[in-house]
């Protein structure tokens, strides 16, 4: 490229390796040395070879790489603004927050929206906190980048307060649904005491033996109110929890969630998902660590578009293994949404 020691190419397969592979910059650089100047690992793979001299030696830095990275961000930051305006939307959305880790002790959080019926990723925006403006901030970038307010019909999310806020106050007509995942975890002390209540004078394989047996009816039961397939259903098998011996406070517990959490079975949210979009942040993590890459929010936030971009061009695995299945095997969301890129890849649509 114009003004620069290496070609379009090179600056495109740096990002693609550290963005595809989940590597490290200097693990990018060091490969990509390898291979243009077949030194370094070269020598691993092809012992035979001759080392190059010196002049014909490639000197990539991992320095370089992150330039590169943080150009491809701008390039992305410059292109929120409807990003995504002609990609349909089911209006069942999804979002989450995830705490990263900056230099210097610094700390921030990345929100994030999806789809839940196509999987696309709308513009993340990285806040100093989970409060109602970092949320706000959140659903004007998605408006400006093309999601249409007036369509969005639900949401799925752990419970943040802030976000509970914007909606009360800005998306009053947006049902709320209560992500299934977590209300299982906050139900965990409560199930644990009972567990250990029921086991209360016994000793070896007879207290596990109880424990066990306890643990799979309180279970069942909290099972069969959270994965109700109607309302009906759902308060038949709450007080079914409540009539067990042990189980009043964990029917205590579900009550106060139950209407949030039975959201997703109402006829205006077909398609709405329900459980948060955690499963974003694995992704995440794998490519971009927890933020101990970037020095400063803004560059996190430029780094999580470049991945949202990424990601929403990227098919998901077509196989799948042997404890996790994917929802669109070998579909990328933009196709799940109905608008396939073809041949354009996402380092075409940053430009790059």
């Amino acid at each position: 490229m114009r003004g620069s020691w290496y070609g379009r190419e090179v600056q495109r397969a740096a990002i693609d390796h550290w963005q595809h592979l989940g590597t490290s910059l200097r693990r990018t650089a060091e490969v990509l040395r390898s291979w243009l100047g077949r030194q370094e690992r070269w020598q691993l793979w092809r012992p035979l070879d001759s080392v190059p001299p010196e002049a014909e030696q490639c000197h990539l830095g991992s320095s370089t790489v992150q330039r590169w990275l943080d150009r491809a961000g701008v390039a992305a930051q410059g292109t929120v603004a409807g990003q995504l305006a002609e990609v349909p939307t089911s209006g069942q959305v999804g979002t989450d927050g995830l705490w990263a880790k900056l230099r210097r002790g610094g700390k921030a959080v990345l929100l994030a929206l999806t789809d839940s019926v196509s999987g696309v990723v709308w513009p993340p925006v990285v806040v100093a906190a989970e409060h109602e403006a970092g949320w706000k901030r959140l659903g004007e970038r998605a408006f400006a980048a093309g999601l249409k307010r007036e369509e969005l019909r639900g949401v799925t999310s752990d419970g943040a307060v802030g976000l509970v806020g914007y909606l009360e106050q800005v998306l009053e007509w947006v049902n709320h649904q209560r992500c299934v995942w977590h209300l299982w975890r906050n139900l965990g002390g409560e199930l644990a005491r009972r567990v250990s209540e029921a086991a209360t004078g016994l000793v070896g394989a007879a207290a596990l033996a109880v424990r066990d047996k306890t643990r799979r009816e309180l279970m069942a039961l909290v099972r069969g109110v959270l994965d109700a397939r109607s309302e009906v259903e759902a308060a038949a098998a709450l007080a079914a929890l409540r009539a067990h011996r042990l189980g009043a406070g964990l029917a205590q517990a579900l009550a106060a969630d139950l209407d949030g959490a039975l959201v997703h079975l109402l006829p205006y949210n077909p398609g709405l998902v329900r459980v948060g979009p955690e499963w974003l942040w694995r992704d995440f993590r794998l490519r971009l660590s927890r933020g101990r890459n970037h020095g400063s929010s803004h560059r996190l936030e430029r780094a999580a578009l470049v991945w949202a971009i990424y990601r929403n061009f990227t098919p998901a695995q077509d196989r799948s293994e042997r404890k996790r299945h994917y929802r669109r095997p070998g579909r990328s969301p933009l196709v799940q949404a109905g608008v396939p890129p073809g041949a354009v890849s996402y380092l075409d649509a940053l430009g790059i």
